[in-house]
């Protein structure tokens, strides 16, 4: 029997006799590839003096408010996901989705229009425009995906888009894309957005909002938004990621949490948050838009389908939702429970009642010892700071989910006590 050097010795020959000699080339023996090394390594050495070097944890559980994390010991509770509603490792979502990749295979392995849309694509986009009370909905590979996708397809020079400052990077990088005017306001300042909508004579004005901004966890003013875009003739954008699923009465988002659900023009969300978190997103709004969508928008005429498990664990969740609207009420009692006690220590917490609730601590290095801190007590947060967040506004971003318990947030309350103390954060 050949020996594994004998079987790759006659590999190798045979290459040879196919195409020449093996050459093996490595970036590393390259000039230009040393210099750019040592640009990049000199940009992280900063990023690690600054202390704002960010390190992955490795979990090794599934998505969940207990957690397997790797270098601890036992299961940590995580108040850092996106899993609002707590449905990332439900049994039901899980069994639904294993049950569309026994039917419909792991992927379509094409874009949309070639032949990449199952029956299940239009189901789940129809639910989900009975969902928002819209006309029509089309899926992206993500959010992301959306907000890139929308605006350099829809605006032209002759429009004009107006963004709140501190909008998610998603927007931003969308609105980078198209050749519309572009104007900043400042964040939540409907005087600075009405002095900016006054002074322009754009065919289009896209008024361009988060429904909740992901850092703060604060509010985007819709009422007033609204009003100003009846007066100015301007059409209405909100990215609701951070609301979908779990904020307002029934879930439907930042729109009813005022108490007008359908007033907005377009919607963009996600899948990948409170719809089972895996991955996806969409734009929701009117029939035509979507239509141009289709035959317009890059990311999706490029990218290749949501593949089957997702699509049908999504379905699953927004049948779970329009059936009862228990969890959405558990996570936002959740929040209450949590707000009040850290309000209560002494911490400052910002946002307006929204399961996002950063505590602030200013420092850079502060937050990330803090969120070091807690992991030794078993609490599982993330240290923000700049550039995800401004330079002087580091925090601890904590998020509530249904799937907590009251002696889980308790326990959170306690140790962030702890810690305060210890780091004279809080008397």
């Amino acid at each position: 029997m050949a020996t594994v050097q004998q079987f790759t010795r006659s590999l190798l020959q045979h290459c040879n006799n196919v195409r020449g000699p093996l050459v093996f080339y490595s970036t590393a023996s390259t000039a230009g590839s040393q210099k750019l090394r040592q640009i990049i390594q000199e940009q992280l050495d900063g990023i690690r003096e600054a202390g704002t070097y960010k390190s992955e944890r490795i979990i090794t559980t599934p998505q969940a408010t207990a957690i397997g994390v790797e270098g601890s010991t036992g299961k940590i509770l995580n108040f850092c996901a996106n899993n609002y509603l707590g449905l990332s490792a439900n049994s039901d979502v899980i069994n639904y989705g294993k049950k569309a990749l026994d039917e419909y295979g792991a992927g379509l392995s094409s874009v949309r229009f070639i032949c990449g849309t199952q029956d299940i694509h239009k189901q789940l986009e129809n639910k989900l425009t009975a969902f928002h009370e819209r006309e029509d909905t089309i899926l992206y590979a993500s959010c992301f995906d959306a907000n890139a996708g929308i605006f350099e397809a829809v605006l032209t020079p002759e429009d004009a888009v107006f963004s709140d400052e501190l909008n998610h990077a998603s927007i931003i990088d969308g609105i980078r894309l198209c050749k519309a005017k572009k104007a900043r306001y400042l964040h939540r300042n409907m005087a600075d957005l009405e002095e900016k909508l006054r002074t322009t004579d754009a065919r289009v004005k896209m008024i361009v909002t988060d429904g909740v901004f992901s850092m703060d966890g604060n509010v985007a003013p819709l009422p007033e938004i609204f009003e100003l875009a009846d007066r100015y003739g301007a059409i209405t954008f909100v990215d609701d990621c951070h609301a979908t699923g779990f904020f307002g009465p029934t879930g439907r988002g930042t729109e009813e949490f005022y108490g007008m659900l359908g007033r907005c023009d377009i919607i963009n969300s996600t899948l990948g948050k409170a719809l089972g978190g895996a991955a996806g997103g969409y734009t929701t709004g009117p029939r035509e838009l979507i239509d141009l969508l289709r035959q317009r928008s890059r990311p999706y005429l490029f990218s290749n389908s949501l593949p089957p498990p997702v699509v049908a664990s999504a379905y699953k969740v927004l049948d779970m939702l329009m059936a009862s609207s228990a969890l959405t009420a558990k996570v936002q009692s959740n929040t209450r429970r949590f707000r009040e006690a850290m309000t209560k220590a002494g911490f400052t917490i910002s946002g307006m009642d929204h399961p996002i609730s950063p505590v602030m601590l200013g420092d850079a290095r502060l937050a990330s010892t803090f969120a070091d801190e807690m992991l030794k007590r078993g609490i599982y947060v993330i240290g923000f700071s700049y550039p995800v967040v401004p330079k002087g506004k580091a925090r601890i971003r904590v998020q509530l989910s249904a799937a907590h318990s009251e002696e889980e947030i308790d326990r959170a309350v306690a140790a962030f006590i702890e810690v305060g103390k210890q780091l004279g954060v809080v008397a």
